[in-house]
């Protein structure tokens, strides 16, 4: 699908500083934008390096020996990927270059200096609680167009594009505007997770519908085991997926499309509106109003530990809870249930996409070597070494064949299957963060009953409105 600009609009900084003292970003996203007046330094520290020689193995021009910066979000993935298999690749290519490694989870925190300043790292994995704000930063000019790299020959074969070695999909998911700013690396799939073992155990099925789903989470709660739960301290955005997912197959994807879109009254949809009236009932009888002030890490365990059955994730959580899996536990995903036999959707549906973000400064010194580092990401090589240590497929269609996923992965591996063209996504949360926090925020309100389904739609309906009459927020449509 393309994406275009709905109109450009041009952030100046009071703007900028206005909207980030609003939603909080000065501590965590938008980070770059701080800094628009100091990208110049007067000793010329902050200068770009001249481009190299193209060449066959050189395409992209980068100077052999000029040194890049990667900074790693050590979250669900883990940082060995980067360690032990992209960076090498990259050194492999460039031997006279020094790779600079940083990892962290809070990359707003850490970056917010390097931004403010103009010495931006070349590229960066945007991921975590503390992510910035990829609309944001695309507004203000600090991420690179991608599309000299889509252009460029692909590392294994010199006759095929690197554009031509991805999954479908995958560009326009990282584009803004009509241009590719961000890569999104990973094949993810999004559903409720629950423990093989103890479903056999207990004799349970995973549910197609809701009446199937009401009377498993009654079965699980006789057990003794918190049927239904979700981190409110961090992680609201897996119960907003759940319930917009929900919505999706009630309705069809045209209710995200409106959402993403913000259309007049998307948030107040009638699927919307069942899908939280649903979910609030199961956030009322069947969750635990404690799971409000925990991180996701916390509940996760809890599930490992069989105190809690369904959890609702992308497929990084089993490489993200591996330390702390039991043996014999058996990751599988459930999709999300439909609701009745008149949704638009069958219950196989689900939303898949490419997601972890990827990036590189357009502002470093080095953007070239940011480039090519995500060149050699989306070689075969690069691929196949980053499903070996993180157990994930990424978009790079070579880059799975022959491997054997662990259970929970091979499971979701099998729903998109099932899904067949029954797959969407949505992007506003990647849009427009301030909405994304505020679809987290009424969630919480929802789920742990401060709300009910009219005041959650009406609450993040408000917020999109307001989005869509300020003329200094860039907007963005599909």
């Amino acid at each position: 699908m393309s994406i275009t600009p709905e109109h450009p609009a041009a952030l100046d900084r009071r703007t900028v500083l206005r909207r980030a003292a609003a939603v909080g970003v000065l501590a965590t996203p938008a980070i770059g934008l701080l800094g628009a007046c100091a990208t110049s330094g007067s000793d010329g520290d902050n200068e770009q390096v001249a481009g190299g020689t193209k060449s066959e193995k050189n395409p992209l021009g980068v100077k052999e020996d000029a040194a890049i910066e990667v900074v790693i979000f050590n979250g669900g993935y883990g940082e060995k990927y980067a360690t032990d298999v992209h960076e090498p690749l990259y050194k492999k290519a460039f031997p006279k270059a020094e790779v600079k490694h940083q990892a962290t989870q809070a990359v707003s925190t850490v970056l917010q200096p390097r931004f403010a300043s103009g010495n931006p790292p070349e590229f960066v994995n945007n991921s975590g609680e503390k992510l910035m704000d990829f609309g944001a930063l695309v507004a203000d000019g600090q991420l690179q167009d991608l599309t000299e790299l889509w252009d460029a020959p692909s590392v294994d074969d010199p006759t095929k594009k690197v554009r031509d070695t991805v999954v479908p999909g995958t560009i326009e998911a990282g584009s803004f505007n009509g241009k590719p700013f961000v890569l999104y690396y990973v094949s993810t799939v999004f559903g409720i997770w629950y423990s093989g073992k103890l479903f056999k155990d207990n004799g349970w099925a995973p549910a197609k519908n809701w009446d199937e789903f009401i009377a498993l989470l009654t079965k699980i709660k006789a057990k003794g085991i918190t049927p239904y739960g979700y981190a409110g301290a961090n992680a609201a955005y897996y119960q907003w997926n759940v319930i917009l997912t929900h919505a999706a197959k009630i309705g069809g994807t045209d209710v995200l499309k409106n959402i993403d879109n913000l259309e007049d009254g998307a948030w107040q949809q009638d699927a919307v509106k069942q899908a939280a009236t649903a979910w609030a009932e199961v956030g009322a009888k069947f969750s635990d109003k404690s799971f409000e002030g925990l991180k996701h890490t916390d509940v996760q365990l809890r599930q490992n530990q069989y105190k809690v059955a369904l959890y609702p994730s992308g497929d990084w959580l089993e490489g993200e809870q591996k330390k702390d899996t039991p043996a014999g536990f058996d990751y599988q995903l459930m999709p999300v249930p439909s609701m009745s036999a008149s949704d638009k959707l069958p219950a196989t549906a689900l939303r898949a996409t490419a997601g972890e973000g990827y990036f590189v400064s357009a502002k470093s010194k080095n953007p070239k070597g940011g480039l090519e580092y995500m060149r050699q990401m989306l070689s075969t090589a690069g691929a196949k070494g980053f499903t070996e240590v993180v157990k994930a497929p990424t978009v790079v269609t070579a880059g799975s064949e022959g491997f054997a996923f662990p259970p929970g992965v091979a499971s979701s591996q099998a729903a998109l299957k099932a899904a067949g063209q029954d797959v969407f996504n949505l992007y506003f949360d990647g849009w427009y963060k301030e909405l994304d926090t505020e679809a987290r925020t009424a969630t919480n309100e929802l789920m742990f009953g401060r709300i009910n389904a009219d005041a959650f739609v009406e609450r993040i309906q408000k917020r999109a409105d307001a989005i869509k009459k300020d003329s200094s927020v860039t907007k963005f449509k599909r």
